[in-house]
């Protein structure tokens, strides 16, 4: 395990530092020791700002396969702020008081170029959580998928549906692997006692999604900023819900602060779909750009329709999306210009 050494910092002007996080150099008499695994990815480098700002003590663990240092660069020197280079998938004890368990690879593109890996992070990496959490007696929040709902026969899922998965197919090692991973934290919970979270996840998007991610959102607005055709899979029928990211970090804060009676899992997204299609409309009117819309075979297993019903987060935990998709396209247009501006 390192430390990052400030030689190792990349360019601090290609990511945006939070006035927040700045403010935060002495912790509060409620700090906690909180480990964020995969926090060098897009949600966990958000979120590792997020409790920095309410003055707790970050530890952020990544193996960097996907996760990028510069997201959490502007962190670096912060005194409630370390980084520990390690994979889940080998054990780790470290002294801890909360563990969000965000490691995997998110994106499609990215899980399918080593499934096997991608099944050993999901699968030993949360026995490898859960162990430490249990050896702690600590709080652990499991970051779980909608994609646990699979291609669903149920419209909007709710918790209580089961999915519809197929076992074989080339998004399994995600959707399988997530859907073990809920298995050990409900096990662990009935029989050792350890207090979990788990969060079903729907479509999230904002500023430090990889340029290579290959999600809609990010694709379609680097695909317009750069005047490049916006490539859709299918007719663009599919639906989806966009949430943004700051939203996603309130709720899976209040998620893990809420009673401990309150276990999951927890849908947490945007309770209002649009089409693929619509979404590359509303990218190209905003960006006013000249690329034209293309379409391609739709990927296997892609599913049709995906909706949270968000009924039990409004009622436990008093939370829903504030942030509409207009604003948080433009705010993240706004990062990724930024970023080709200074890649330029």
């Amino acid at each position: 395990m390192d430390r990052i050494k400030d030689s190792e910092i990349l360019d601090p002007s290609v990511v945006q530092t939070l006035p927040s996080a700045e403010a935060s150099a002495t912790p509060s008499s409620g700090s906690k020791r909180i480990l964020v695994t995969g926090g060098c990815g897009f949600l966990g480098s958000h979120l590792s700002d997020r409790l920095i700002a309410a003055g707790h003590h970050v530890i952020c663990l990544d193996n960097l396969l996907t996760g990028d240092k510069r997201n959490v660069e502007h962190l670096l020197g912060h005194p409630d702020f370390e980084f520990l280079y390690h994979d889940v998938t080998m054990p780790l004890q470290i002294d801890v008081d909360e563990i969000y368990n965000l490691a995997c690879p998110a994106s499609p593109q990215k899980y399918q170029q080593d499934p096997v890996q991608t099944t050993k992070t999901l699968v030993l990496g949360a026995i490898n959580v859960l162990d430490m959490a249990r050896q702690n007696g600590c709080r652990i929040l499991q970051a779980s998928t909608s994609e646990i709902y699979g291609d669903p026969a149920e419209h909007p899922q709710r918790e209580s549906y089961w999915g519809h998965v197929n076992p074989l197919g080339p998004r399994a090692c995600y959707d399988e692997g997530k859907r073990c991973a809920e298995t050990l934290f409900a096990d662990f919970h009935r029989q050792y006692q350890v207090e979990v979270k788990i969060a079903r996840i729907f479509n999230t998007y904002g500023p430090r999604m990889s340029f290579d991610d290959g999600r809609v959102v990010s694709s379609f607005i680097l695909q317009a900023l750069r005047g490049e055709d916006i490539t859709i899979f299918g007719k663009g029928a599919q639906t989806r819900a966009f949430c943004y990211v700051d939203d996603m970090v309130t709720a899976l804060i209040r998620l893990m602060e809420s009673d401990a009676s309150i276990m999951g899992p927890v849908n947490l997204g945007m309770a209002r779909e649009n089409t693929v299609a619509e979404l590359a409309e509303r990218v190209l009117a905003k960006v006013k750009s000249p690329s034209k819309i293309v379409y391609r075979p739709l990927p296997t297993d892609d599913p049709r329709q995906r909706l949270p019903d968000i009924s039990l987060a409004r009622a436990l935990l008093d939370w829903a999306p504030q942030v509409d998709l207009d604003e948080g396209l433009e705010r993240t247009i706004s990062y990724y210009r930024n970023r080709l501006e200074i890649a330029a």
